[in-house]
């Protein structure tokens, strides 16, 4: 997933995973966050691809808080 993100100029970050509600929080950057086809990318993709290879996946959402240094170090890419 993240190489062809990354190849339109975006990224996309791992920013949590509620192991309750089974949803998952990514952070999208870079074109992808001023591109009209990013929820497209997210839920017809992302969220299509991780409900099928992730059990317990329920959904997928973009967070676009801003990260502190100390968060940075913490990050998991997809």
């Amino acid at each position: 997933m993240r190489p062809a993100i990354q190849a339109d100029e975006g990224d996309i970050f791992l920013r949590d995973v509620d192991v309750e509600t089974g949803v998952v929080s990514v952070e999208l950057t870079g074109a992808c966050v001023t591109c009209p086809a990013s929820t497209a990318t997210l839920k017809d993709g992302i969220e299509r691809i991780l409900k099928k290879r992730v059990s317990g996946v329920t959904a997928v959402q973009h967070v676009g808080e801003s990260l502190s240094p100390a968060e940075e170090g913490t990050i998991v890419s997809l």
